[in-house]
Order: C-alpha cells, then structure tokens, then sequence
C-alpha cells in the first residue's frame, strides 16, 4: 500500500511540473500567444454613434459588449460634439466618424480604443470611403477653390499626419464609393445623369481641377445613366443605382457599369434604387417609387409603401417585387441566417405604443429571404444604422435615437437578462453602430 501511494505521489508531481512548465512556455513566448485585448477588455464590441440632442449636449462613440448587449466598463470614446455617420476600414482597425457639429472626421483607433486625430473638412458630408487603414475620402459638395468652376469635390485625408492632401474638384459631390485598393472612385452628383470616376493617385495635391476639366487622367465623366446615387462593386461587375423618378428623373433601374470602356451598360428597371445589397448572383434593391406605391397586401393606416426588388445577375432580370416601409431607403444589411434588413428616413409613420388602433410603424422593414414574408416592427423613427453579424443571430438598429438588438430568428426585439425590450441603455440620440471585431 506504502508503494502505491508513493507512486501516486510521483504521478501527482509529475503531472503538476508539466502543467506549470506548460504555463511558462505560453507566457514566455513558447506557445500559442495570447490575445491582447483592448482597454475595454472586449473582443466582441460594437461602437454606437451618440450626438447632440435636445437633453443631451456631449457626445461620443459608445463600445458595447455584444455578448450581454450591455456597456463596456470603459464605455465612451470621445468623438466631437455631435458624432454622427461612420465608416470602417476593412481591416477595422480604423474607424471615421463624421462630427457635424465642427464639419470635421474623427479617426478612431478600434484596438486602442482613442480617438487619434481631427481631420476638418471644408463643409459637410454625408458621404466617407476608408478603402484602407491610412487613407480616406469625404464628399464636400460645397468644397470650392479659386480653379472650381462649380463647387463640389472629393476630400483626399491622410488618416496618420491627420489632414488633408488634396482635394480633387468634382461639381457638387454627394456620394463616393471607393473599390477595394482605393484606386478608383466613382462620385454621385445630386440631379446629375453621369457618374465621375476619378483615379486619386494621379491628382496634383492641395487642389486638382479633376473633374472640372475632365476628361484627364484624374477623371472621366460616364454619361448615360438617371440620377445615380450610388454604385455596388461586385467582383469586377460595377453596378450603378439608377434613383429615375423618385430623384426627378425617369426611370429607376439598376445598370452596369463597364469602368474598362468607361461607359454605361446594360440595365434592368425597378420600382425604386436608392441602396442595394448583394450576395452570390442576387441584387436586392430598394426605394419609393412615386407612381407605384400602393400598400397591396398589407393591412395598415400607411397611404404609401416602398418597394424591394429582387434582381437576378445572371440575367439582369426582376424576379420578386415585395412592399415595404416607404420614405427614402439608404441602409441595407444581411443577417446570418438571411433576413435582410431594409431601413429609410422620412418614411410613414403610424401611431405609436399607445396607438388605440394598434398599429405603430416606422422606417424599419425585414424581408425573410427563404419564405419571402415581410415583417414590420412596432416602432417608429427613422433608422440610421443597421449591423448584422457572421456568427450571431442578432441585428444592431439605430432606430428614433435608440439602439435596438433584433433576434433574427423571430423577427422581434431582443429580450435577455441585460437588456430592456430590446434596446441597449444609452442616454442620448443614437445615430450609427459598426462591429469593430470579426465575428
């Protein structure tokens, strides 16, 4: 028996000196590292936008544990008086907010969690593009100089000196989109039917004619197109959202792009193209059409509804109309499990949680791809910012200044231990949320 216990003993001895020789491997570099986490102690946040309002005067970007919904214990991040719209690097690693209270963008670093710069633009925006962690760009449509014939341009930031480079004219640029290496922009114009395309790297810093005096290796101006708003690049098939009628012209359609030729292609009409969203071959794209708007199909107090148009690729045709929220639609966002999630400003609203008819509708509207049903949440406001995720079953809604968490798998606020009918308690007006972590 002595023996056996001995044995035991050396066994236990053994086992322990592997245990804390292990231990020591990792810390000292001999294993897997570990993750260094950021000041919040989060690797699963998003950041919410909070501006200005009537009962609240300082604003910032809030971190949110996505896990509980709740705020991280080094919540807020300074951001300007009013911080507004955001964009993300790819890498998200940076991240731009625009504060509409100085006209300037706050560079924000997602791993340290500080704001580490200003960048002061000329006048608003609406419109950033942050195709790489150290280089952005803004749409002024008041940018001027004494070379613009017209104002309008695009705003070339330096996000590591923290100011900008050149500004490239370009007559009242509303809307820019960048492709994947920053190359190319294509420049969307209010009441315009042509579309800018501009090669940045070749412009001649602090101010470029570009499109003033185009064609030149800086811009080539493509007509042929009704009012685009914006563009999806897809692969190497550039897709242009023709706003048509809702925007004073004809026609909405959605139509190619060929940025080889530099000329307008093929197209397929819809009821309305304000925002599109696309995966594998299918185009979702949605607006208000101002002719046809009739709320067919669905019970409510609402005089006009918008439109959601489902575009096969392959053969550039419509094959589902379905009737949504009107007003104008400019977020679009996927969840996981394919509820696609449709937001607008200016929309219809009706009643509200005391509503005696019942009915309370705002600018939120989800379409579930795999049976094709559409569900109108009970809340009002305009929405402002959608996030979906990869690996979770929930959807982050700036919605009326709240901050709402959808289960995507009901279709419904999210209710859990930490939240209160599906909204993250933040004092002050909610404007956007971006996930600042892969999952």
């Amino acid at each position: 028996m002595l023996l056996g216990a001995l044995r035991l003993k050396k066994a236990g001895l053994v086992l322990a000196l592997l245990v804390w020789s292990s231990s020591m491997l990792i810390s000292c570099g001999g294993g897997s590292p570990r993750i260094k986490l950021p000041p919040s102690r989060l690797n699963r946040r998003v950041m919410a936008s909070q501006s200005v309002s009537a009962t609240f005067t300082l604003g910032g970007l809030f971190i949110v544990d996505v896990q509980n919904d709740t705020l991280a214990r080094t919540s807020e991040v300074s951001a300007g008086s009013s911080p507004g719209f955001m964009a993300i690097s790819p890498t998200r690693a940076t991240l731009l907010a625009f504060d509409s209270g100085s006209n300037s963008v706050e560079v924000i670093n997602t791993t340290t969690e500080t704001n580490t710069g200003r960048i002061q633009l000329s006048g608003p925006t609406t419109s950033l593009a942050i195709p790489t962690t150290s280089t952005g760009y803004a749409a002024v449509p008041t940018a001027s100089s004494n070379l613009f014939a017209t104002p309008g341009g695009i705003e070339v930031m330096n996000l590591t000196s923290g100011a900008i480079t050149t500004t490239i004219g370009s007559p009242g640029a509303q809307t820019v989109v960048s492709n994947s290496t920053g190359t190319q922009l294509l420049v969307f114009s209010n009441d315009s039917n042509s579309v800018n395309v501009i090669s940045p790297a070749t412009a001649l810093p602090p101010v470029d004619q570009g499109c003033d005096t185009a064609p030149n290796p800086v811009c080539t101006v493509v007509p042929g197109f009704d009012r685009p708003v914006g563009a999806i690049i897809s692969g190497g098939t550039t897709y242009i959202l023709n706003c048509g009628a809702e925007c004073g012209g004809t026609q909405a359609s959605v139509q190619v792009l060929n940025l080889g030729t530099m000329t307008a292609g093929a197209s397929v009409p819809v009821d309305g193209a304000t925002v599109g969203f696309v995966t594998g071959s299918t185009l979702y794209v949605a607006g208000t059409s101002p002719a046809n708007h009739a709320c067919a199909g669905e019970t409510t107090a609402a005089a006009t509804c918008g439109r959601l148009d489902v575009v096969d690729l392959g053969s550039m045709k419509v094959t589902n109309r379905i009737v949504i929220t009107d007003g104008y639609h400019d977020h679009l966002d996927m969840s996981s499990n394919g509820q696609l999630f449709i937001g607008s400003h200016g929309c219809t609203e009706v009643g509200n949680v005391n509503s005696p008819s019942g009915e309370v509708r705002g600018c939120l509207s989800i379409f579930n791809t795999a049976n094709r049903t559409v569900t109108i949440p009970p809340d009002n406001g305009d929405v402002t910012g959608l996030q979906s995720f990869t690996s979770l079953n929930k959807e982050y809604v700036a919605e009326g200044g709240n901050l709402r968490v959808y289960d995507t798998v009901k279709d419904k606020l999210l209710i859990n231990n930490f939240i209160v009918a599906g909204t993250v308690n933040i004092t002050g007006h909610i404007v956007d949320v971006k996930a600042v972590d892969f999952f």
